[in-house]
């Protein structure tokens, strides 16, 4: 039914939670060898990886403690070797995800300052961000700014209420970096291409009719969540235009 598929729709947000970032590595393509090979091979070979990790771990919890048994608790894997090993191979198991977690933050600590590092030296943030650190060469003041921000969201409400946002804005932009592969298609046909796209135009579309499957579902059943998402998107809309004219006026 509608409500089956609708429901089905606002658990997938955090099944693409799991995933989220995978897109987050081109940040850094600037400062990486040979891009256009190593990206497109590593993307690939670690998304099919990560799905077959997901895929063996949940069938394993499945088997372990059942369906019902997933569905009553938030902590899987410590319960399903509780289950099998005992409290103390559990508590192994805890301190495993913790560093899991730290390996995850130190990819988006790598990853994620490089977009304001970026839009700071295209002239829509504080030049200041631009700036790189004389030793190290990394862009250390968009990485605090960073960091920062996400201290503020870390205490502005729950863990699912934060990676509904997240999903949702993150898909929105999802469909739109898709959608402009046609329209640099038509603008600039004869540009530079090292990336190709398997199955064009069949494989962008079928992401962005996807795309925006999740994004409508996250409007109809999480609303308030998804204001929320669009309200933080659309703050930098007047930010963008703000930048940009201070641009034009020092060009002038």
């Amino acid at each position: 039914s509608l409500a089956l598929l609708s429901a089905a729709g606002v658990a997938l947000l955090g099944v693409l939670w799991a995933y989220e970032g995978w897109q987050n590595v081109t940040n850094s393509a600037g400062e990486a060898r040979d891009p256009q090979r190593t990206f497109a091979r590593g993307i690939g070979l670690g998304t099919a990886a990560l799905v077959a990790i997901y895929l063996t771990a949940n069938a394993g919890y499945v088997a372990a403690l059942g369906a019902a048994g997933v569905a009553a608790t938030d902590r899987v894997a410590a319960d399903v070797v509780r289950t099998l090993f005992g409290s103390d191979a559990a508590r192994v198991v805890t301190l495993v995800i913790l560093v899991s977690i730290f390996s995850a933050a130190n990819g988006l600590a790598l990853t994620g300052p490089r977009m304001y590092f970026a839009m700071a030296r295209d002239g829509v943030f504080f030049r200041s961000l631009a700036d790189v650190h004389p030793r190290f060469g990394t862009p250390a003041l968009a990485v605090a700014v960073s960091a920062l921000w996400a201290m503020l969201l870390a205490v502005s409400g729950t863990f699912e209420q934060l990676f509904t946002y997240v999903v949702f804005a993150s898909w929105i932009f999802a469909a739109l970096a898709a959608a402009s592969v046609f329209v640099l298609r038509r603008r600039r046909p004869d540009a530079p291409r090292p990336f190709r796209v398997p199955g064009y135009p069949v494989t962008p579309a079928l992401f962005i009719a996807a795309a925006a499957a999740i994004v409508g579902n996250t409007i109809v059943a999480r609303p308030a969540q998804a204001l929320i998402g669009l309200g933080i998107v659309a703050t930098g809309v007047p930010a963008y235009f703000t930048w940009t004219w201070h641009r034009r006026r020092r060009r002038e």
